[in-house]
This record gives C-alpha cells, structure tokens and sequence, in this order.
C-alpha cells in the first residue's frame, strides 16, 4: 500500500508530466492572445481614424473600444480551445450565453446607456460644440462618451448626463441653426399710442449691432395688462449663448432710450384697492349691487345703524327700569 508522501509525489510528477504536455499548447495559445491584442489595437485606431477623417470622433472611440472588445472575446474562446483540447468553443459559448444574461440583469442600467450612447454617436441629434438643454441643465458639449453626454455649463462647471437619460426626454439644441428669434415684452402707458410706440421701438432695434436684417425685427401690442399696455419686440440674432445675451442687453438699451427720447412712458405697477364696505348711511342706494355689498330690496343694515339701534334699545331698557323701582 502506497504511503501518502508516495501518493502526493506521484500526484505531482503526473501534474508536472501534464503540464510539460501542455506546455506548447498554452505557449501557443498565450502567443496568439498577445497576436489578437495587437491586431485588435490597430483596428481600433484603424476605425477611429477613419471615424475621425468624417468628423465623427466620438463614434470612432466607441466603435473602435466595441470592436476591439469583441476581437478579444473571440481571440479568448479560440485560445482557451488550444491550451485546452477538449474544451469544445461550443460548451464555452453556451456557458457565455448563461453568463450574459446574468451580466445582463446585473448592468442594465450600463448597457442601457451603452446602447443609447451608440444611437447617439450614430444618429447625431447633437454634436460636440452644440449648446443643448436637456433635465433642467443648459451647456455646451464636451465630450460624448459611450455611458454619459458631459456638457460645460455658462458659469464653467461640468455636468454628466447618462445617455439614457439624454436619449428618452426631451433636449433642446440651441446651436443647432445658425441664428434663433429673440423677443421681450416692453410695457407702456395707457395714454400712449400703441402703434406709434411700436414703429419707435422698431427702428431703434433695427439698428442695434447683433440683431439680424433678415428676417427684420418687429414689434407690435400684444396684452392689455392692468397697468400697461404691453408690446412685444422680437428680434433675430447668431444662435450662440453669448451673441443672445450681448444683443438682449444692447436691444433693451436702445428701447430704454427710444422711449426716454420720444416721451413714451414705461409705468411702474399700478395697483388700486377698495376699502368700501357700505357701513355708513351716506353710502347710497343699499338695494344696488357695489363693492362688497350684495343687491336685493332688503339690504342689511349698516353697522353705525345697527349701532344706533342697539343704544337706543339699551336706553329703552334703563328708563323702563327706573319708573319700576319709582312706582
């Protein structure tokens, strides 16, 4: 019977005899892993320069990382096929397609943005350079990578956006046309001529640097409001965030003068209040509907009347009382 120092030496001369066996198997297969690396490095940058020659950075990194990914994966099933002979590609397929449904369920949310990043970089709603609004958050955009969208807002901060996100609500591309309309409401007083205000606001814009000649700039009334008569300007200017908000402010000074030179009133907010409630005798007709008081032919009685009544009953009341007591 074998001792088991007998037995584990046997057990190590027959891993050694198989590992000496295998040896040019795993040589091989580690040689052609490295082989498929490089192969699968120059197709990146391959598909990212010619992505790049397009104009499509972004789409060419993805592609290029996806495609290089996959190379991989297959290089990987071949190599593990010549290390290990009996281990048949078609067993480990099975075993990866197990193992990427629990992948699956376990990075939703990264293949979720994954795929839309792609849909994104194929699609091209929005470019790099492309000043966008989408949740709330307003920029420029950085970089489209293949799990977020990042975008530099005005005030110089960086903000990621999952591209699922991105892809499912709704995004506004500011940029995305060479020029947009701007407007603002002025208001003017009642004892001005809407028109003839209009026609001066118009020429004065008109002549603002930054707003566009084609379409023209207009302006006519808009709102009847409660302490002004409201006229909406509107203008056209270059789509970028910082040629919208110099010409705003240029355009609402020329306004401001246009109406300072030509006697146009700009009203501060009127507000009047009632403070009638019908209480006195002097106050009219009480069968009539006013401010506070409610039509009908027998009107309630005013508080000062109501008043009298009470002290009168109250004097009644005294007088009977002492004639009593007299009698």
């Amino acid at each position: 019977m074998l001792q088991p120092a007998e037995l584990v030496n046997d057990k190590l001369v027959a891993i050694s005899r198989d590992f000496f066996t295998s040896l040019p198997n795993i040589i091989a297969g580690l040689v052609f892993l490295l082989i498929a690396w490089l192969l699968g490095k120059l197709v990146r940058r391959f598909i990212a320069f010619i992505a790049t020659r397009r104009g499509r950075p972004d789409l060419g990194n993805v592609a290029g990382s996806l495609t290089q990914g996959a190379f991989m994966i297959a290089a990987i099933l071949v190599a593990a096929a010549i290390i290990f002979p009996s281990v048949q590609p078609a067993d480990v397929l099975a075993t990866l397609g197990i193992g990427s449904i629990a992948i699956g369920f376990a990075f939703k949310d990264v293949l979720q943005n994954l795929l839309a990043g792609l849909l994104i970089l194929v699609r091209r709603p929005y470019t790099v350079g492309d000043q966008i609004v989408v949740d709330g958050y307003e920029g420029t955009v950085e970089h489209i990578e293949s799990r977020a969208t990042m975008i530099r807002t005005y005030d110089n901060r960086r903000v990621v956006i999952p591209n699922a996100d991105v892809y499912t609500k709704a995004v506004i591309v500011l940029t995305a046309y060479a020029s947009r309309r701007d407007q603002y409401d002025v208001g003017i007083g009642y004892g001005d001529d809407p028109m003839l205000a209009a026609e001066v606001f118009r020429q004065a814009i008109r002549d603002v640097p930054g707003v566009q000649h084609d379409p023209l700039p207009e302006c006519f009334p808009w709102e009847l409001a409660e302490s002004t008569v409201n006229l909406r300007a509107r203008w056209w200017v270059s789509s970028t965030r910082t040629d919208v908000v110099h010409t705003r402010a240029r355009v609402l000074a020329a306004i401001y003068r246009a109406a300072k030179d030509n006697s146009i009133d700009l009203p501060f907010p009127t507000q009047v209040m009632l403070f009638h409630d019908q209480t006195e005798d002097v106050d009219g007709d009480r069968t009539a509907q006013r401010e506070g008081w409610p039509a009908g032919e027998s009107p309630p009685n005013p508080a000062g009347r109501r008043r009298g009544i009470m002290l009168e009953e109250a004097t009644v009341e005294r007088e009977s009382g002492k004639g009593s007591l007299a009698g």
